[in-house]
This record gives structure tokens, C-alpha cells and sequence, in this order.
């Protein structure tokens, strides 16, 4: 048995499966409903049922919550239809956009610009054309079916010779996957991946202000973006606001200032919200999001482009929408939920 789902106002119909999510459907279809952690962690793929039923399967409160799925709202990563559907998905890309391949890569280098940073240079196949937009990320397929999801930081107009791709990753200590990066890897390794995955990138329609927020290696892509950006001449005002804990977590501070010293479109805030007492820290100090309210208590005219920890997402997306007047629909987002956080869905 199979059901038809129905996408407004992208004016799209696909086909799911007895079982599946409607997520799962979509990829696997070349639809390109809006998503990020495929695992109920982080509310990318948030939508409105307009028509029909679903059954949702577990996912963390922050995601979606008791009201708003009483309200309609459901997530297409955990919904599997119980009937035909209709769902009101925003930013729905054309079917077809680039295709999800699966691929080996190799490792080009492997730099630490901080004790638990990594970032890793993997060459892409000659025999495969890898496209992806800028913000969207790769999957490396683990033993036992397991799965690592990492976003692309550099532009896709940046391969380089031999083309490759940059990924930032924290370390996890005990991580299944990052216990070897730190640890085992070396050049010349072969990973196995599959991309490009995600619905985060540049809405290039819009002509907005953009506020580029990030935390940790939520960097990454916000970085892809700003090299896109730089390289297609989209000179809207943009301020990238990076928040750490502590003055060595600012793992390409200085990339940071010397972009923006270049661009005049590109401002840069560095928060941090534990600095140390040694780190002579004279700047910004505190949540990250705190900082972009105090510095644009009106949001209503701008779009946000958040990645980094869950928690720091969902705040950020609560209060920008409720006490600074942003749109919800110009808050586009990219939550990295580790295993733990994962592990820890309801």
C-alpha cells in the first residue's frame, strides 16, 4: 500500500511507501521538502497538514511540540501517512535539483586548529559529478548501517585541484565516528559518503539583511554560504555572529577577519560564553543569540541563517520570532544533533 502526498504551494505530488516517512519519500523522489537532521532533533522539516492523516514516530519535544502538532504542524522526518495527504512546506525545491549519489572519498589532509577540532579535506571521485549548494552537507556511511553527518564548508564553486571537500568536526569523545577521526585517520583513508543532503542554503531571491548565525563548527556551512555569496557578487548586508565557549574555540578567527575586512558587506561578531581568564578577552561575551537581539531588537525585515547545537537553534528561533518581529519563514536553520542527542528522542 501507498499513499499520495500532496505539496502546497509547490504544486508537487509523490508517492509513499506503506511505512515510510514522508521525508524519506521526498528524498528518495528528488523532492526537496526543507530538512536537517532526519531524526526528530532539530524542526527543520516542521510543516502544516493541510489534509489527511499521519502517525508521527518519536522525536524530541524542542522539534515539534504537543501544541503545535494539536495545531496541524507535523515533522516530515517522523510522519509516516495514514491516508493521501496534503502538507504546506516552504522553500520546496524543484524535483530533480542535484541527485543524492553515494560515492568514496579520500582523505587530502587532516588539520587540528583547535584541541578538539578537526578539518578535513576529502577528494571527490573523478568518474562522479558532485553538486551540492552551499549549506547543504554529506553523510558518511558507517559499519552496522550507522550514519555521520557533516556539512561542507567551502563553496561548491571551490573544489580546488584535486576537487575536494572541507569538513569541520567537533570531537566527541567515545563518538563512534570521531574517536577515529582524532584518532586512527590518516592520508590516503577511503570514506565512504552520500550527498548532497539538506534543505539549508541562501534564499537568493530575497534581497533582506541577513543575520549568519553560528555556533561551534555550526561554522561550516555558514562559511560555504559566505564563499557562495563572494563569489556570485550577492552583496546584501550580512553580519556572521560566531559563538564559543572560549577564545581557542574560535578555530578560524582569523579567516573570520580577514574575510570580513574584505567584503564590505560581511560584518563579524565573535561571542564567547565562557572565555577564560587567560584568554584576554575584551569582546563579546554571552549566548550568541542574546548578542544578535541586543545588536537588532527589529528582526522584522532581515532573514536569519542559524547552524550549531540544537538547543542554541531552538533559542534563537523562539526568540527572533517572538520578540524581535522576524518572520518565521526567514528563519532558516540547520541543527547538528550528535548521536547523544539522537539517543535521546522520546
Amino acid at each position: 500500500m501507498s499513499f499520495r502526498v500532496s505539496v502546497t504551494p509547490a504544486d508537487l505530488q509523490f508517492e509513499v511507501d506503506d511505512g515510510e516517512t514522508i521525508l524519506s519519500a521526498a528524498i528518495r523522489q528528488g523532492v526537496g521538502l526543507p530538512y536537517g537532521c532526519r531524526d526528530g532533533a532539530c524542526g527543520s522539516c516542521k510543516c502544516t497538514l493541510v489534509e489527511g492523516r499521519v502517525t508521527h514516530r518519536p522525536h524530541q519535544p524542542q522539534a515539534l511540540s504537543s501544541d503545535e502538532e494539536r495545531s496541524g504542524r507535523i515533522l516530515a522526518c517522523c510522519a509516516v501517512p495514514a491516508s493521501d495527504c496534503t502538507v504546506q512546506a516552504r522553500g520546496v525545491c524543484a524535483a530533480g535539483d542535484f541527485p543524492v549519489i553515494k560515492m568514496p572519498t579520500r582523505v587530502l589532509s587532516l588539520n587540528r586548529p583547535a584541541p578538539d577540532v578537526a578539518i578535513l579535506r576529502l577528494q571527490l571521485p573523478g568518474n562522479q559529478d558532485f553538486r551540492y549548494h552551499a549549506g547543504q552537507y554529506i553523510e558518511f556511511l558507517l559499519r552496522d548501517g550507522e550514519r555521520r553527518s557533516y556539512s561542507m564548508a567551502n563553496a561548491p564553486t571551490r573544489l580546488g585541484t584535486p576537487p575536494s571537500i572541507e569538513l569541520h568536526l567537533r570531537h566527541m569523545p567515545g563518538g563512534l565516528f570521531t574517536d577515529h577521526v582524532f584518532g586512527a585517520m590518516k592520508d590516503k583513508d577511503i570514506l565512504r559518503a552520500e550527498g548532497p543532503l539538506g534543505g539549508f542554503r541562501l534564499n537568493e531571491a530575497s534581497k533582506a539583511p541577513i543575520v549568519l548565525l553560528a555556533s561551534g563548527t555550526g561554522l561550516a556551512p555558514i562559511k560555504a554560504i559566505i564563499e557562495h555569496m563572494q563569489d556570485q557578487g550577492i552583496a546584501r548586508d550580512a553580519t556572521l555572529y560566531w559563538g564559543c565557549r572560549s577564545r581557542a574555540d574560535l578555530y578560524l578567527h582569523d579567516w573570520a577577519v580577514t574575510t570580513a575586512a574584505a567584503l564590505p558587506w560581511l560584518h563579524y561578531v565573535p561571542v564567547l560564553s565562557e572565555p577564560r581568564p587567560d584568554d584576554g578577552w575584551t569582546g563579546r561575551t554571552g549566548f550568541v543569540h542574546a548578542a544578535v537581539m541586543a545588536d537588532h531588537p527589529d528582526l522584522s525585515a532581515h532573514e536569519v541563517y542559524a547552524c550549531g547545537v540544537p538547543v542554541m537553534v531552538e533559542s534563537a528561533r523562539r526568540d527572533f520570532t517572538s520578540r524581535c518581529g522576524l518572520a518565521p519563514d526567514a528563519f532558516h536553520s540547520d541543527a547538528f544533533s550528535s548521536a547523544a542527542d539522537r539517543a535521546s528522542v522520546s
